[in-house]
């Protein structure tokens, strides 16, 4: 580029670029190196002696920059920097490097952000410098956090590690991502495509203008959508290493322990926005529960005595209720609540907070079968023991 006259040597020191710099400053003119050396004599800068290399920018005339989406953009050379190519230390700077990256790797089209416009007159002028075709441009809208401002850590997860940690699918981050600032046409309603799909139908024109604003809320709903659209059986791979991550499961996993496992995955499934969501569901399976307080023992409009004797009474049903199944499980419990008065409701949630410790799980009969009837009953026990106590205090006849 030296020789053939598009690019000079530049031996400025930094004290020089410094001054120039503070006296446009004064003057109110644009930051920009002021030319000194390309005004030299060829050969003024041994090419053995510290120095740069710049870009030899026209000093008169425009630089279109073509954009699919927003057409011609226009700058005026005057107003472009002799920008420094090669470093002191040999080394190319970015808008040099990526330009003659892309083009030994024959890149056809260069999507970037719109934030990027400003500069992008430095790699198209490096371009016909060298006498290489200008790949297409697009330059899209940036994304915008939740607050409208540009999208950043303070927002959440950047990097696709982070996601997957998180617990989102390669292939519902792949499709929101599709949609964020794209439409697939007019009237269509569809946001849930195949990567396949994406494909076919996508098409730059139909990038929006306006900035697109990143929604963990609509991240969540779409990842949700594809867990539940999963085969068991592959569902119970990807939760695999997150249960494994917490302690919950051995490494490798025993074989007996994974048809638990694949017994546990229906029930989750449905309730699932992020593989994640599974521990919090599930730990009660895996660990031993601290029996709640006598307070959530007790159903609603119930006292301590009507909650106690419901519980003892679902406890004998359990202890005999064979095979220990979901099937098997609901009819005789939703008898139970009828012949005590209560609501099938009331019942399952006194015996919901006695083995899950918890109020939200998976569905009822489905988390007793996986834990198995001896861990029920015992679960049971402590329960039925805690509101004994609570019943005493109360002065009720047990």
């Amino acid at each position: 580029m030296v020789a053939e006259g598009v690019a000079y040597r530049c031996n400025c020191s930094p004290e020089r670029l410094e001054q120039v710099r503070q006296e446009q400053m004064a003057r109110h003119e644009p930051s920009m190196y002021d030319r000194h050396c390309r005004e030299r004599p060829s050969g003024a800068v041994r090419p053995d002696e510290p120095h740069v290399i710049r870009l030899k920018v026209p000093l008169e005339g425009q630089t279109v920059v073509h954009d699919v989406l927003k057409g011609a953009i226009v700058f005026e050379n005057a107003l472009i920097d002799d920008q420094v190519l090669l470093k002191s230390d040999g080394y190319p700077t970015y808008h040099l490097a990526v330009v003659v990256d892309d083009h030994l790797m024959e890149i056809t089209h260069i999507l970037r952000g719109d934030d990027w416009i400003p500069s992008e007159p430095k790699r198209t002028l490096i371009y016909q410098a060298l006498g290489w075709p200008i790949p297409v441009y697009c330059h899209v809208p940036l994304v915008l956090g939740p607050d409208g401002k540009k999208l950043a850590k303070r927002h959440g997860a950047t990097s696709i590690s982070q996601f997957r940690r998180e617990g989102y699918l390669p292939e519902a981050l792949f499709n929101f991502l599709a949609l964020l600032g794209w439409s697939p046409g007019e009237a269509s309603e569809q946001e849930v495509f195949s990567r396949e799909e994406l494909i076919a139908r996508f098409d730059l024109g139909r990038i929006n203008r306006a900035p697109a604003s990143f929604s963990y809320d609509k991240l969540e709903w779409m990842n949700g959508v594809y867990i539940r659209a999963l085969p068991v059986e592959e569902l119970l791979e990807r939760l695999l290493p997150f249960w494994q991550a917490a302690g919950l499961v051995a490494t490798p996993c025993p074989p007996t322990e994974r048809e638990r496992l694949r017994r546990l995955v229906p029930l989750v499934q449905e309730r699932l926005k992020r593989l994640t969501d599974v521990i919090p569901l599930t730990g009660f399976v895996f660990r031993d529960v601290q029996t709640p307080p006598a307070e959530l023992l007790v159903a609603k409009k119930t006292t301590p005595a009507e909650s106690l004797a419901a519980l003892r009474q679902a406890r004998e049903l359990l202890a005999g209720v064979a095979p220990f199944e979901p099937e098997t499980l609901e009819a005789p419990m939703r008898a139970l609540a009828e012949r005590l008065g209560l609501k099938a409701g009331q019942l399952f949630t006194i015996v919901r907070w006695a083995t899950t410790g918890q109020e939200v799980a998976p569905p009822l009969f489905g988390s007793l079968a996986v834990l198995g009837r001896e861990r029920t009953l015992e679960r049971l026990d402590r329960a039925i023991a805690v509101l004994e106590r609570e019943a005493e205090c109360a002065g009720a006849a047990v």
